[in-house]
């Protein structure tokens, strides 16, 4: 009785956070429901077949994108909005009813968490970098804190096969799928996790490792079941299929590689799966293209340096705003700003703003990046021609220029 009436009234407080404009009930209606069952997760999570995907970037437009491919079986619930705390994953489950199919967006942190309270088929692991440096755990922690969690336990692992913390993590499950899903940012997995020696890699022109290893003890990348080879992705069979999105960027055809072997352990072919992926042109408002204002916007979220570097690469060579904040859920340290090199920016035409934009410019003027400060999204749109324009932004920015591109339409 007490559950049904946590999801009765997550459902509600849900309905009305959405219909008042407060948010899309995705946190308050699980943090409610919580509050009523403590164990409301855990009997949410009963009798479904559950994957959980985890990484510290692109664990959002990786679960949409398993769902969209496991969603050929039936409904999936899934917390499509990126609410990847207990709360969320609550309030996804209660949202959707009785769904046989989850696909659940895991914070790296709470990945123990998750899998305790949801006993998943299939655990996807994407990559591990620094994250909010005054608040996150170092990579190495986090990466034994998912080797702990996996250690023994009867779930299948996803994991890619470029990240040496990933496989050193993975590798303590009992069965593990290997995905090619590229690693474009090395230098926090420079030592190995296990011994604490250099990682020697061979670096491809993509700027993507091709081979690693470990040069003090066997810990190497293992031989991945799935990869990337152009535009196409190849299976454990060996057969090709093209990858047609409408999602920017190699790093995405890489998200989508592990979304199909997500959802090949539930069963769902790659052949079946690719359309759907297909039909995807946003996730939470990323990739989103708006017209506004004689502007063609497209919107791009990097939270951290390895998110920055994939943003670079997926945005076009045209006029791009970039957006700083520090607040609480970007973390309050901008210091990782040095660890980012802006210099593929020179050359085109750059605006700057944000809570934090001056610290930017100091970053940028470090790189020789010509730019100009204005005060607010507004600002940009006069000062720019009609046209095509790049939108980069951390957390908060982004959803400050979401909301404001919302509010005008």
């Amino acid at each position: 009785m007490r559950a049904k009436l946590a999801v009765s009234v997550s459902r509600g407080v849900a309905a009305i956070s959405r219909a008042t404009g407060r948010g899309d009930g995705s946190v308050i209606g699980g943090r409610i429901g919580l509050a009523i069952d403590p164990g409301l997760l855990a009997r949410l999570a009963t009798g479904r077949q559950i994957a959980l995907v985890s990484g510290t970037n692109g664990k959002t437009t990786t679960t949409r994108l398993s769902a969209a491919a496991i969603g050929v079986l039936g409904t999936v619930a899934t917390n499509s909005f990126g609410a990847n705390l207990p709360n969320g994953h609550a309030a996804a489950l209660a949202q959707a009813g009785d769904t046989p199919y989850a696909v659940l967006e895991v914070d790296e942190h709470y990945l123990p968490h998750a899998w305790s309270a949801t006993r998943p088929m299939v655990v996807a692991m994407l990559n591990l970098t620094r994250d909010q440096l005054d608040r996150a755990k170092e990579v190495a922690m986090l990466a034994k804190l998912w080797r702990d969690t996996v250690r023994g336990r009867p779930v299948h692992v996803v994991a890619n096969a470029d990240d040496p913390m990933v496989v050193w993590a993975a590798s303590a499950a009992q069965e593990v799928t290997w995905v090619a899903a590229g690693q474009r940012w090395h230098d926090d997995s420079a030592v190995c996790p296990e011994c604490g020696s250099a990682i020697a890699r061979v670096i491809g022109e993509t700027g993507d490792a091709t081979d690693w290893r470990c040069t003090g003890c066997a810990l190497a990348r293992p031989q991945p079941q799935w990869w990337l080879d152009g535009d196409s992705v190849v299976d454990p069979a060996g057969e090709r299929h093209d990858v047609k999105l409408r999602l920017p960027g190699r790093v995405n055809r890489a998200n989508a590689a592990m979304a199909l072997a997500v959802a090949e352990h539930f069963g769902v072919r790659a052949c079946d799966a690719l359309p759907r992926l297909a039909e995807i042109t946003s996730v939470a408002g990323r990739y989103a293209m708006v017209e506004r204002d004689g502007k063609a916007i497209r919107l791009l979220l990097a939270k951290n340096p390895a998110g920055w570097l994939e943003a670079f690469d997926m945005a076009d060579h045209t006029p791009t705003l970039l957006s700083i904040n520090a607040r609480d859920p970007d973390g309050l340290d901008t210091s990782w700003l040095y660890d980012v090199d802006f210099s593929s920016l020179r050359g085109r035409r750059v605006l700057i703003t944000g809570d934090r934009a001056y610290d930017l410019g100091v970053r940028l003027t470090v790189n020789g990046v010509a730019f100009t400060h204005v005060p607010s999204f507004g600002a940009a749109l006069t000062a720019l021609p009609d046209g095509r324009m790049e939108v980069i932004a951390n957390y908060t920015a982004f959803q400050q220029i979401r909301a404001e591109l919302n509010r005008v339409q």
